[in-house]
């Protein structure tokens, strides 16, 4: 097997209403990069939360009496906590500076995955604005998926992915908050290992684990490559959505 991951690099600054789906055509035209069936593009979720508009000014944000009084305790301006509560279902642990919560996504992360890096909105304002995740990943990411096989013919996979930390570990990985067609979990229980024995227990996070590959070479800092084009990966695409990874509250030793 070889999984080959092509950096897109010429994708300009993305501005709301921008249609990123044809952003990343042009971009892998300009590439020579022709996609085939199975070929899968990974897509920063900042791109797309700068598409659908997601920015919000703090200073149009009118704080709850909850908000105050968690921001005694966060030692965060209570304008960003009123935000973190609004796009979260609860939250399970609190200290300055941090705050982990459940998203109203399903998933776990810090500060309800708002963003204040890049987000390139105002220089003279910019501390107020910041970057909301999309609505619903998984929806960008057909949308995209549809409009390729529509203009191109070609089914391919998309996911949309952020940057999350993880319990017991410093740093943080690519993670999938969204795709179409890439599965999220592929079930090998059941499969034999090199020695005959049967698989029992092991599912693997496969979108996951793609994600963070392609975070390498994304990066996280200034390195201007919002999106990758991966061929060869290893399993065959089919529906799915980021639901499937997401462990209930009652399996999840960790809360």
């Amino acid at each position: 097997m070889t999984l080959i991951i092509s950096p897109i690099t010429s994708i300009p600054d993305v501005k709301p209403g921008d249609h990123v789906a044809q952003l990343l055509i042009r971009g892998l035209t300009a590439q020579h990069i022709s996609l085939i069936d199975n070929d899968i593009l990974v897509v920063t979720q900042k791109i797309i939360s700068k598409s659908e508009n997601r920015y919000v000014d703090l200073s149009t944000v009118i704080p709850s009496e909850k908000a105050f009084e968690i921001a005694i305790t966060s030692e965060k301006c209570p304008e960003l906590i009123e935000l973190i509560l609004q796009e979260s279902k609860k939250i399970l642990r609190m200290t300055p500076q941090t705050i982990i919560t459940e998203h109203n996504l399903g998933f776990i992360s810090a500060n309800s995955g708002i963003d204040h890096s890049n987000v390139g909105r105002n220089e003279k304002t910019g501390e107020n604005w910041v970057l909301l995740l999309p609505n619903d990943p998984d929806a960008s990411a057909n949308n995209i998926r549809e409009f390729v096989k529509m203009e191109l013919g070609a089914n391919i996979g998309v996911m949309i992915i952020d940057s999350h930390g993880r319990a017991w570990r410093y740093g943080t990985v690519g993670t999938m908050i969204g795709t179409a067609g890439v599965p999220a979990i592929v079930d090998l229980r059941g499969k034999k290992d090199l020695y005959g024995y049967q698989l029992k227990i092991t599912r693997v996070a496969a979108a996951d684990e793609l994600a963070g590959t392609a975070s390498l070479i994304m990066g996280q800092a200034n390195e201007k490559i919002p999106a990758v084009h991966v061929r060869g990966f290893p399993y065959p695409l089919r529906c799915s959505s980021l639901k499937e990874v997401i462990r209930p509250e009652e399996e999840d030793l960790f809360r």
